[in-house]
């Protein structure tokens, strides 16, 4: 899968300005949309701002947390404010529902 927002935009993001890591964070993007697109159940759309930057937060977060564990560090699976902006899009269900 490709990334749909583009590399420049998480480079501005990370305040990178070398093309070493181009691959990599072209990588982390598109996880990062993949994962908006399943936790909301809505497919990721580019030209939607609050989704972009749910996609670059996320991206930014796991370019810089490359470890599934830390020590003497506080650590999050996703970073504070991500759910927050994907929660609109999220359809609330209570209860049982039957497919």
């Amino acid at each position: 899968m490709t990334a749909q927002t583009p590399t420049t935009l998480l480079k501005s993001q990370l305040n990178i300005t070398h093309a070493l890591d181009d691959d990599l964070l072209a990588h982390k993007l598109a996880v990062a949309e993949l994962w908006i697109g399943k936790n909301t159940g809505t497919p990721f759309d580019p030209s939607d701002p609050i989704l972009t930057e749910a996609a670059l937060m996320l991206g930014a977060f796991w370019c810089e947390q490359r470890e599934a564990a830390s020590f003497g560090l506080t650590t999050a699976p996703v970073p504070f404010g991500v759910r927050e902006l994907l929660n609109s899009y999220r359809e609330s269900v209570t209860g049982h529902v039957i497919n």
